[in-house]
C-alpha cells in the first residue's frame, strides 16, 4: 500500500502565500514524478504543476510565476509554494504520484485533498 498526506491548506486573503506539502509513504520502489492538481466547485480537475524524478517542472498556464514547486527526494515530499493567491484559486488541492510500488508495479496514487480558501 501507498499512501499521500498533505497538509498546508487553509484561509489565505488575497495576495496571500501557503505552502502545501505531501508525503508519500508505504511499498514504494520509486517514484518517476509527483505533481498537484485542484478542483474548484463545478470545476474538473486540472493540473497545477508537476515534478519529475529528474527535477522537470510543469506549471499551469495560471499559475505561473506565482507557484513553485519542488521536492525532497530523500522524504519522498513534494511542496507547492502558492504566493500572491487570488481567489480564484480557491480549489480543493490533490497531492498525485505516479510511482512503482515494491513488486515494480506501475502506480497512480491520489492523496485526500487539501483545501485552499482565497477570500478577504
Amino acid at each position: 500500500q501507498v499512501q499521500l498526506v498533505e497538509s498546508g491548506g487553509g484561509l489565505v486573503q488575497p495576495g496571500g502565500s501557503l505552502r502545501l506539502s505531501c508525503a508519500a509513504s508505504g511499498r514504494i520502489f520509486s517514484i518517476n514524478a509527483m505533481g498537484w492538481y485542484r478542483q474548484a466547485p463545478g470545476k474538473q480537475r486540472e493540473l497545477v504543476a508537476s515534478i519529475t524524478s529528474g527535477g522537470n517542472t510543469n506549471y499551469a498556464d495560471s499559475v505561473k510565476g506565482r507557484f513553485t514547486i519542488s521536492r525532497d527526494s530523500a522524504k519522498n515530499t513534494v511542496y507547492l509554494q502558492m504566493s500572491s493567491l487570488k481567489p480564484v484559486d480557491t480549489a480543493v488541492y490533490y497531492c498525485n504520484a505516479r510511482l512503482l510500488d515494491l513488486l515494480r508495479r506501475n502506480l497512480e496514487v491520489w492523496g485526500q485533498g487539501t483545501l485552499v480558501t482565497v477570500s478577504s
